[in-house]
């Protein structure tokens, strides 16, 4: 702004647009600026924790740092307990939390926007933020649906028609904001209207596509959605603990209440916590299958054959190791191990997303993002760490755990047209003959199954009483499959 000034100085003798572009530069800067002091100047826009009358009478006679450690411990276990509950209650309702968290915490970092700049009044801020994650998550949960609700999907003449048309419904859905903003751009206030557009774009990036990466993991069976929020719980828990009666040394200006003991005490304690948690819940099916959707119930199913990851197996463990501990072999699921690597993703690189949180809150004067939860802040202060582990295992299953899944190819095959689906199976066989994995006999009933399917959908053998002759030519064609 002061350069700004100067230069309208040495230049009083510029075109008159010049001076006007300048003048409303100057302007905007000016409202810019003014606000990043207000906002420096003023107090925190949220107050404090509002700690229940019942304990603060309860702990009237301890100290604040008790009183705190006391008040943060029952409500730990508070919510402990409802994580609990929410899990017992299937992947359904975990889904709905998943969602009612996102827009919690969306509400919260768009709310902390408004009141920074609430003075400007900036027309249609809320009603466009809203709007935004309305579409994100369409396009999102869209996805999803067409993925892991295939049948259902295809079942449904609407459905089908919202899946084969969803990308440009997004596109289309989002033009539309975006033309909303455009129209809504006012004089003087160019520049903080576009600072609004882009927290509100980050703020969706942040909380909506990690919200969906947690669905995802989820889907791919509920140990993956478990064990690694309950690592990053653990970890917050152990390191203040370790931290409350150990720490002495600082271990980021960020968070000044945080401690190297802390911080490698919370590590050390959340692996094994990882791995005692991993073997406990690798011996039941509820939680190591995938969830899917049952078309004939109408329901989620979580039952399966457990795969080999969540198989006892003996390890022999190294030299070194067995000096100390005196033992040759161990028996343990091999998700531990997949589990050692999550438990130190959630201890030493999950708390930078609370450092992150942290200097966001700095940044505006903040002490939280809200106070939704007594010693605890807002949701998003529970969620910051969160966010960040759901897309590490994401990635972690992509690139670690996840092959090919067969039932997806069938379900796209049986979309292909009948001459597609017919070049497929005979490449197929093709190559599984070349590998020596179809017999004679096998080769001769296939070639049986080709001619057969090679009859035209207007062949009096498909036509006759048929009005669906194509349909049945891919009925034959999937017999002749299953036959293999």
């Amino acid at each position: 702004m002061t350069e700004l000034r100067q230069r309208t100085a040495r230049e009083p003798d510029g075109p008159p647009e010049d001076k006007e572009s300048e003048s409303e530069a100057k302007v905007d800067g000016e409202t810019a600026s003014d606000s990043e002091s207000r906002a420096e100047a003023s107090p925190p826009l949220i107050p404090a924790d509002d700690t229940p009358e019942v304990l603060n009478r309860a702990f009237s006679s301890l100290s604040s740092r008790w009183k705190n450690w006391w008040v943060r411990g029952i409500l730990t276990l508070a919510m402990i307990a409802f994580f609990f509950v929410i899990i017992y209650l299937g992947p359904l309702v975990l889904m709905i939390i998943v969602m009612c968290v996102q827009i919690k915490c969306f509400h919260e970092i768009i709310t902390i926007g408004y009141n920074v700049y609430h003075s400007y009044d900036l027309p249609w801020f809320r009603t466009l933020s809203w709007y935004f994650l309305l579409c994100v998550n369409y396009f999102f949960y869209g996805e999803t649906v067409t993925d892991y609700f295939f049948t259902l999907v295809q079942r449904e003449e609407p459905l089908r028609i919202l899946s084969k048309y969803h990308r440009f419904i997004s596109f289309t859905l989002y033009l539309t904001g975006f033309c909303m903003f455009v129209l809504s751009l006012v004089k003087k206030h160019y520049r903080l209207q576009f600072y609004m557009f882009g927290w509100t774009h980050v703020t969706l990036l942040i909380v909506v596509t990690q919200s969906h990466l947690v669905i995802h993991n989820l889907f791919e069976g509920m140990i993956w959605f478990i064990v690694p929020i309950s690592c990053v719980i653990c970890n917050d828990i152990m390191a203040y603990m370790f931290g409350f009666f150990f720490g002495r040394t600082p271990l980021i200006k960020l968070s000044p209440k945080k401690t190297w003991e802390g911080f490698i005490g919370g590590f050390f304690a959340t692996v094994v916590f990882g791995l005692l948690l991993s073997y406990v819940m690798s011996g039941y099916r509820c939680f190591v299958c995938p969830v899917e959707y049952n078309n004939d119930t109408n329901s989620f199913t979580v039952d399966c054959e457990p795969s080999d990851l969540f198989r006892l197996q003996e390890y022999v463990i190294p030299g070194v190791i067995q000096s100390i501990i005196g033992w040759k072999i161990v028996r343990m699921y091999p998700f531990q191990i997949h589990s050692i690597a999550l438990s130190t993703f959630a201890s030493l690189i999950g708390p930078f997303g609370g450092f992150f949180a942290s200097g966001f809150k700095r940044a505006f004067k903040i002490k939280d993002f809200a106070n939704t939860i007594p010693g605890h802040g807002g949701i998003m202060d529970r969620f910051d760490c969160q966010y960040l582990m759901a897309t590490f295992v994401n990635v972690y299953i992509a690139s670690f755990i996840r092959g090919p899944n067969p039932s997806k190819l069938i379900q796209q095959f049986l979309t292909l047209r009948p001459d597609q689906q017919l070049h497929i199976f005979n490449t197929l066989k093709s190559h599984l003959t070349d590998k020596g994995m179809l017999t004679a006999a096998a080769e001769d009933d296939d070639f049986k199954c080709t001619m057969t399917s090679s009859l035209k959908p207007q062949s009096p053998a498909l036509n006759s009483g048929n009005p669906n002759p194509a349909r049945d030519l891919t009925i034959i064609k999937i017999k002749c499959i299953l036959f293999i």
